[in-house]
């Protein structure tokens, strides 16, 4: 991940100039257009997605992206399309990529107290999108070659990974083009506070939340003696800021604003998986019996999480059957009363249940991917195709649905289309030789002058994008 953005310039199919960079022209003016930032942003998911800190859980994404686009429709530019991600990892960072890319770590996810806090980290990191900093740092620096903007550009991507590289990529530049580059950055942050805190109030979000969880970093810095957390680092927080941040806050009235339960179920769904099974078993057995802190449904939502690790399936369905009345209009809930159900092996009513579940919540992937489980295991290869290929369109950079596609080819002998979904899994998983050679498979077996030229125009895509890459 600390190589993203470079990787990404020099791969990136555009104008290029002599050194095999982009040719930014006038570096007076943003010369990085739209297209060319989500371009550069999705050549750099390929590494993340590749990354073992990469949290591939399509709950925690989904919950991301729907807060997420509460505030982008709120933006100063709804239209732009975003994608949202968690890393796995406990530092307190957030991260935005060219393009509409936004990572979040675990850790900042659990650090914030509200739905509004970590909207307001959300609602930042989208304003650095919206106002294309990417590409206005680089273009702004008037520095004196392109392999200094492209050195200074994956500085600023590395700030956003890992604060340790980014010192280490700022090392061998000059001094002057270092501090040119850090004023900048503080323009940036000022700019994405003034713009997140008007769109954490337009889409109904408490815009206070945004100081409160800055001050309480700020609190835990001085507690730990000088050692930042990581979100302070990468963006730094000056008094000016604060200031600022307060001013503009001033005439603004305090609102009580609820969190959703999927916020509370999302932290619970970290806690349960990425400690071991039995230290979260011991950590909900504990917030559920001192019942004086936390959601209650959230930490029985835990709970049964811990349970079905620790292989108590029984146990797991006593506690899970008071949650499920409490709150079973949450796709969480039912996702989780699915995985359940599962363990009685009654494949008929599981298919019912999920034919059901997925018409309720027809946009919550591990429906999705539970229900095209049943769907092959019974046999029902066309009926899985169409539930798998409708979502596809929605989610198209989504490898674990190309995998259940190709599975599904795989048992209906359709060998073609079975090789062609695998290289789609392979290549957004990172793995670009292991793409091109399905597609060499795909080619073998056969298929129209149309399937044929689809496969060819892919195979060079992909042995572009693995030259550059080195993969």
């Amino acid at each position: 991940m600390k190589k993203l953005l470079l990787i990404a310039l020099l791969a990136s199919p555009l104008p290029c100039g002599a050194e095999g960079l982009p040719d930014l022209g006038d570096v007076s003016q943003a010369a990085i257009s739209p297209q060319q930032e989500r371009r550069i942003g999705e050549q750099s998911m390929f590494e993340i997605r590749a990354d073992r800190s990469y949290l591939d859980d399509a709950e925690i994404g989904d919950y991301l992206n729907q807060l997420g686009y509460q505030l982008v429709a709120s933006s100063s530019e709804p239209g732009q399309e975003f994608e949202f991600f968690a890393i796995a990892d406990n530092a307190i960072n957030a991260f935005a990529l060219p393009g509409g890319f936004i990572g979040v770590n675990t850790g900042l996810i659990l650090a914030a107290q509200s739905e509004s806090e970590l909207a307001s980290v959300l609602s930042h990191e989208i304003a650095h999108v919206t106002q294309h900093h990417l590409a206005r740092m680089v273009a702004g620096q008037k520095l004196d070659s392109l392999a200094a903007m492209a050195a200074i550009a994956a500085a600023i991507l590395a700030a956003r990974s890992n604060p340790e590289a980014s010192q280490a990529a700022i090392a061998g530049m000059q001094a002057g083009a270092i501090q040119r580059q850090l004023n900048f950055t503080r323009t940036h942050e000022q700019e994405a506070d003034r713009l997140g805190l008007d769109t954490l109030q337009k889409a109904g979000l408490d815009p206070h939340a945004m100081p409160s969880f800055l001050k309480r970093l700020q609190s835990a810095t001085r507690l730990l003696e000088g050692n930042a957390p990581t979100y302070l680092r990468t963006h730094p927080i000056t008094g000016e800021r604060v200031a600022d941040i307060a001013n503009r806050l001033q005439h603004a009235p305090y609102r009580l604003v609820p969190d959703s339960l999927s916020f509370h179920l999302v932290r619970a769904k970290i806690h349960a998986t990425r400690k071991t099974p039995q230290e979260a078993l011991a950590f909900f057995t504990n917030a559920l019996g001192s019942r004086k802190y936390g959601n209650q449904a959230a930490q029985r939502y835990g709970l049964v999480l811990a349970l079905l690790r620790n292989d108590q399936p029984a146990r797991a369905a006593q506690e899970f059957a008071p949650l499920q009345k409490q709150a079973a209009k949450n796709p969480m809930i039912a996702a989780l009363a699915g995985q359940l159900g599962r363990t009685d092996r009654n494949d008929k009513g599981a298919i019912g249940f999920y034919r059901t579940a997925t018409q309720n919540f027809p946009q919550h992937r591990a429906l999705t991917y539970d229900y095209a489980e049943m769907l092959l295991q019974a046999r029902k290869h066309e009926d899985a195709l169409k539930l798998l290929n409708e979502q596809i369109i929605s989610h198209p950079s989504d490898p674990r649905l190309y995998e259940l596609q190709a599975r599904t080819y795989a048992a209906s002998g359709k060998r073609l289309e079975e090789h062609r979904a695998l290289a789609y899994n392979y290549a957004l998983r990172g793995n670009l030789h292991g793409a091109i050679e399905q597609l060499e498979l795909a080619k073998q077996a056969g298929g129209s002058f149309y399937q044929i030229s689809a496969i060819e125009s892919d195979l060079r895509e992909l042995r572009e994008m693995a030259g550059a890459h080195g993969k």
